[in-house]
């Protein structure tokens, strides 16, 4: 079988924790390859998500560069042996490659944390809105490319509204919620739609305002997904040319603290949805 040519963001995020875990080992690849009887290549492609690998392989590879976190090991062989194919397959070819990877992100998390001070989540868009954010893209999208984006954006509510979704969290600026993309009506009924659905379980959306003043990350839209172990979390942050995916140590804690500080700055749910509430009523 063939090398894949765009390996999708879980099948780099296990080949990632593959190569930390030789890497700590003090193994080179070559190491790693006679362990599993195959050449440097294929230990390398392994570790880039180009070549699946079974779960015993995962779990030999985990004993000799002797891991001692059981836990790391089984959730890795258990993304090595999921071979499920998520519904946002049905979009690789027709839309930009990090689409299909933030959705499935957010399928695959265990929680999932949002920060944003320009946009409203992408998980809780109404359609209008997503659809007058993307008509607002540069270079302009043809029509037929904006409504592709726009069923795939409603398609990620999926994970909210399925059997056992993960917690969500979402901490919104002030600014983000009076930004009237598509105009005061489609605003109104976006804060409408924040409002009904800030009540469900499993949901805690609150409200940076601003008189908190300025707080970390501001300016960035943050999407912090919990994997089955904290060694598996993934940050996914958007720019203008797409999306970056951060999964070092290091760098997880700094977010981690981000999403801390935060937190800190913004209203308690009730109050933030007594806050949206104020901003429905100017309308």
């Amino acid at each position: 079988m063939p090398p894949r040519s765009n390996p999708t963001i879980r099948q780099r995020r296990l080949g990632a924790a593959l190569r930390q875990l030789r890497e700590q080992a003090g193994m080179s690849a070559s190491d790693a390859a006679a362990l599993l009887g195959v050449d440097r290549t294929r230990i390398s492609n392994t570790e880039a998500g180009r070549f699946g690998i079974s779960a015993a392989r995962v779990r030999t590879l985990a004993c000799n560069y002797r891991c001692p976190d059981a836990r790391l090991v089984e959730a890795l062989a258990d993304m090595a042996q999921d071979h499920t194919k998520g519904w946002w397959e049905e979009y690789r070819g027709v839309l930009p490659a990090f689409f299909l990877d933030i959705a499935e992100l957010e399928w695959h998390a265990t929680k999932l944390r949002n920060a944003l001070t320009s946009h409203v989540p992408g998980l809780l868009q109404t359609e209008d809105h997503a659809r007058a954010i993307f008509e607002m893209v540069i270079p302009e999208l043809p029509a037929d490319e904006v409504d592709l984006r726009v069923a795939q954006r409603l398609r990620r509510r999926e994970v909210l509204e399925r059997e056992n979704p993960p917690v969500y969290e979402a901490v919104v600026h002030e600014s983000a919620l009076r930004m009237q993309f598509g105009g005061r009506k489609v605003a109104r009924a976006q804060l409408e739609y924040l409002l009904q659905v800030s009540e469900h379980d499993g949901i805690s959306l609150r409200v940076i305002p601003f008189a908190a003043g300025g707080f970390p990350g501001a300016g960035q839209t943050i999407l912090y997904a919990c994997g089955p172990v904290p060694q598996l979390d993934t940050v996914q942050l958007d720019t203008s040319y797409g999306s970056v995916f951060i999964d070092s140590e290091m760098q997880l804690a700094n977010y981690r603290r981000l999403f801390e500080k935060a937190e800190a700055c913004a209203l308690d749910e009730a109050a933030s949805r007594t806050f949206i509430d104020g901003i429905i009523k100017e309308l």
